[in-house]
């Protein structure tokens, strides 16, 4: 029996549950395999990138903070979905043993929320909070789904509007601050890509943004609701979400890359809501 060699590759690293998610996936198919978490530098990580897949064996890997666009400068061959994010957060070996960077955070986003959490996106208005790397990641797919706008708030508008330009081929994006938003309704979907919840900030304070119909998404997550999660149920959000989901369904998407089996997630995002 062939047992598969995957990785992630983060620092820190020790909190990420990666091996558990792979574990659950690998169980579905009879699959054999060994998931290690690997700590780098930015000095080393390169190196150890490469090193895992010429002298470890590796399959596949999974890359996360803060390495991923240090990963789409190393790959030689990127997915559309990977240039437009700059960042890769899946690297895998094609037939000529060249190192090929995929990023699934976008797909996997908008598969938690279509199949797990039934929310629309098409013709919808959606609010991102945050023009940072975690933005860039997801919006591809987002405009995929052909909403019927999108405004980027970010505390700094200038990166924003650059994120904007850099889109422009795809779709018009609005931007405004996270100051003091200005937007033409009240979103059906609120988006937080900032890094706030992992201090336990609020990224906005406007309780306008929240009527009692958006539906609040947050793309980190913790065993407690996050601080804007909370903030947005006490606004009266139709519906509160935490990126468990999003973490599953990217990580389905690598399974699948690596393997050529697309797991089931419902039993791991159980599992994550309980861990």
């Amino acid at each position: 029996m062939t047992s598969y060699q995957f990785a992630v590759f983060g620092n820190p690293i020790e909190q990420s549950k990666s091996p558990q998610i792979h574990s659950r996936f690998a169980q579905q198919f009879n699959i054999a395999m060994d998931y290690r978490k690997i700590l780098s530098t930015a000095e080393l990580f390169e190196n150890d990138l490469q090193e895992f897949f010429t002298s470890k064996g590796g399959n596949g890997c999974n890359v996360t903070a803060p390495f991923k666009e240090q990963a789409y400068n190393k790959c030689e061959i990127l997915t559309p979905t990977a240039q437009k994010a700059r960042a890769v957060n899946t690297v895998y070996l094609d037939e000529k043993k060249r190192l090929c960077g995929h990023n699934s955070d976008g797909a996997g986003l908008v598969n938690d929320l279509l199949n797990n959490q039934q929310v629309t996106l098409a013709g919808s208005n959606i609010l991102i909070l945050g023009a940072g790397g975690a933005t860039r990641g997801i919006l591809e797919p987002v405009i995929a789904q052909q909403p019927a706008s999108i405004i980027l708030a970010n505390r700094t508008v200038e990166k924003a509007e650059q994120l904007s330009r850099e889109f422009s081929d795809l779709y018009k994006i609005h931007t405004t601050s996270t100051e003091n938003p200005q937007y033409p309704a009240t979103p059906d979907l609120l988006i937080n890509a900032t890094s706030a919840s992992l201090t336990a900030n609020l990224p906005v304070s406007d309780r306008n943004l929240v009527g009692p119909a958006t539906v609040c998404y947050d793309l980190a997550y913790k065993q407690e609701p996050t601080a804007f999660l909370n903030w947005a149920a006490d606004c009266g959000a139709a519906k509160t979400i935490d990126g468990k989901g999003m973490l599953a369904e990217q990580a389905a998407i690598s399974f699948e890359i690596w393997t050529r089996h697309r797991p089931a997630t419902s039993d791991v995002i159980t599992w994550l809501g309980n861990n």
